[in-house]
């Protein structure tokens, strides 16, 4: 039976003085399949809105993993010449000629020690008839980057969907984090060097189960559909703008984000938007993994 995540639907305040929208929230399902115990990425599927697409966590397979609305796995796909590192954040967007691409960020960086990030683009894979048989993606193209300015841990890849440009927003202890743009043309052939478009905080606030500094701590991110929003979540709040039409991104994160907060989840790690572009999609890491749908 689906259990109702209850959630006043009321806006409160916290001491800093901003407004937090305090949602309503559905448990959608439990994900059956317990390969998925530490679901890091969340997308939904660009041509078919009841399936999302998720991924483990640091030293797991490179594979993805097909899912439904009602928690059931419906496919699992192994990108070829793929490692997962520290798999942290996907999205999806179409591309020029409107075919649906998937992109998986391999930006984990624990220990400040990684010479470069890499992102993985794959056709969307068609779903297999029998899903528990694992099936290989195409060749992925494969974008290798640094940054201009030293080491950074990070757990959040923005696509635009109509632009396709890519973005890595980086995670801090400290209320301090910041985006970073991959260059508008993408190569394959050698290494790119990210340019920083803006500082970003997220300052500790109190949430119920959460250490103050958990809110301090980027680990997803996505733009709604239409690219008139953008939202980026910690452990305990999700951070969302605007965008206007014709709008840079840069310019929209100058304004305050509109605060959300999240149910109590033990380690919320992946979210998206839903069709709609304002409903929002997340899953935890540990299991029993949920999928949750926050109405708007």
């Amino acid at each position: 039976m689906i259990r109702i995540l209850t959630v006043l639907c009321l806006l409160g305040t916290f001491s800093e003085g901003a407004e937090v929208e305090n949602a309503q929230a559905k448990q959608m399902a439990i994900l059956e399949d317990k390969r998925i115990n530490e679901s890091s990425g969340l997308t939904q599927s660009p041509r078919d809105p009841k399936v999302f697409w998720t991924h483990n966590d640091s030293g797991a397979d490179p594979c993805l993993y097909a899912i439904s609305q009602s928690g059931q796995t419906l496919a699992k796909v192994r990108l070829p010449r793929a490692v997962n590192f520290d798999w942290e954040d996907m999205a999806s967007a179409r591309d020029e000629a409107g075919q649906p691409h998937l992109y998986i960020a391999d930006c984990g960086d624990n220990l400040l020690a990684r010479a470069s990030l890499q992102v993985y683009q794959i056709p969307e894979p068609k779903l297999p008839e029998h899903p528990d048989k694992e099936i290989l993606s195409a060749e992925p193209k494969i974008y290798h980057a640094s940054y201009p300015d030293g080491h950074h841990n990070a757990e959040t890849l923005l696509v635009h969907p109509q632009t396709r440009r890519l973005y890595i927003v980086t995670k801090s202890e400290t209320k301090q984090s910041a985006v970073y743009a991959f260059p508008e043309k993408l190569i394959t052939d050698g290494p790119m060097v990210l340019e920083k478009l803006c500082d970003l905080e997220f300052p500790a606030r109190a949430h119920l189960g959460k250490r103050p500094l958990d809110a301090c701590q980027t680990t997803s991110g996505t733009f709604s559909p239409d690219g008139s929003r953008v939202a980026i979540s910690t452990y305990s709040f999700i951070h969302e703008w605007r965008i206007a039409p014709g709008e840079t991104l840069k310019f929209a994160l100058a304004r305050p984000a509109h605060l959300i907060e999240l149910p109590y989840l033990r380690q919320c790690e992946a979210l998206c938007y839903d069709q709609d572009n304002q409903a929002l999609y997340l899953t935890s890491e540990h299991l029993p993994t949920p999928l949750i749908r926050i109405g708007r």
